[in-house]
């Protein structure tokens, strides 16, 4: 028996594409242990994780902390890897490959850049979807993807029957209005305009919810929604899961919810302006669909009622 790593720092969105991807290499790895990398946020969802064995935590410090550095590699090359598959491909990936497998070709370390198509650049090959680049990785070294193309996020979820009894949900439409400060352009304008649409237009059939983050809460307050909180925080990552894969609609911005959703296999939209496209972001599957509009300040609310009401009946 061997030990297999799998590096997956994040983020939420990212996490929810690649476990397709863990799940293909715990597979074709049933005689050995799967380990893998990741980060605070998301450490304690990975231990839920039923195809991998051990979870490893990196903090993330800086490069130039030498002794936090020495510390990490020496207990990642303890348990003595036989192969890594860096699902992360990022620049700080790739320091730790020049670290600990210098030399590694793609028999060792599995990555899009040691499985680059011949002739291909990497910005070439990025331009391709994230779920075709992490089939390619995997088949290139030489693991029979299944569920890569297919991702089901649904390990992710936990019980949440006292929130909802709580709440009193049980028809009810999910609502991710929310983005990062610093992504605003990923942010659509109208939310509370389509919530007067669904309870005018379904008539008061679903309840409307939205589930903020941490950072959110405050933010909360301006949609015209029940916000839904577990004792007065915001959801964990596996709640929020099972809020998601219990709805009966997800209508949300390009942020992490909306890759939940896709991968829990629920329906939903999501709603896109011009920073990126559904596919190469992979998001569409059969119960989840994109809208995209040059700006999402020109996309109306009853356009996105018109895609909901197709979908949701």
């Amino acid at each position: 028996m061997s030990n297999i790593l799998i590096i997956k720092h994040g983020s939420l969105g990212d996490i929810a594409q690649a476990c397709g991807a863990i799940q293909d290499i715990s597979e074709n790895h049933k005689d050995d242990e799967v380990h893998l990398l990741t980060t605070k946020p998301f450490f304690d969802l990975f231990k839920k994780n039923p195809y991998v064995s051990n979870v490893i935590l990196d903090k993330r410090l800086s490069r130039f902390n030498l002794f936090y550095l020495y510390l990490l590699m020496k207990n990642i090359k303890k348990f003595k890897f036989t192969k890594i598959y860096d699902l992360q491909n990022s620049s700080r990936t790739s320091f730790y490959k020049k670290i600990l497998f210098p030399k590694a070709t793609k028999e060792v370390w599995s990555s899009t850049e040691t499985t680059l198509p011949e002739g291909t650049t990497k910005q070439d090959f990025d331009k391709d979807s994230v779920l075709s680049r992490f089939d390619h990785q995997l088949k290139s070294s030489g693991i029979n993807t299944n569920h890569t193309l297919s991702p089901d996020f649904s390990w992710s979820t936990s019980d949440i029957s006292q929130i909802k009894n709580h709440h009193q949900l049980e028809k009810y439409i999910v609502l991710f209005p929310f983005c990062s400060p610093h992504l605003t352009s990923k942010k659509w304008p109208y939310f509370n305009d389509l919530i007067s649409l669904i309870n005018e237009k379904l008539e008061n059939k679903f309840k409307i919810v939205i589930a903020p983050g941490p950072s959110e809460v405050k933010e909360a307050a301006s949609i015209n929604a029940l916000c839904i909180l577990d004792n007065g925080k915001a959801l964990d990552i596996s709640q929020l899961a099972a809020l998601i894969k219990d709805s009966s609609f997800v209508v949300a911005n390009d942020t992490g919810p909306a890759h939940m959703t896709a991968h829990l296999g629920s329906k939903g939209i999501a709603l896109f302006g011009s920073h990126t496209t559904p596919f190469k972001v992979s998001i569409e599957r059969e119960n989840f669909k994109a809208i995209q509009a040059p700006e999402l300040s020109k996309l109306s609310a009853e356009k996105v009622f018109e895609r909901l009401s197709e979908i949701i009946s």
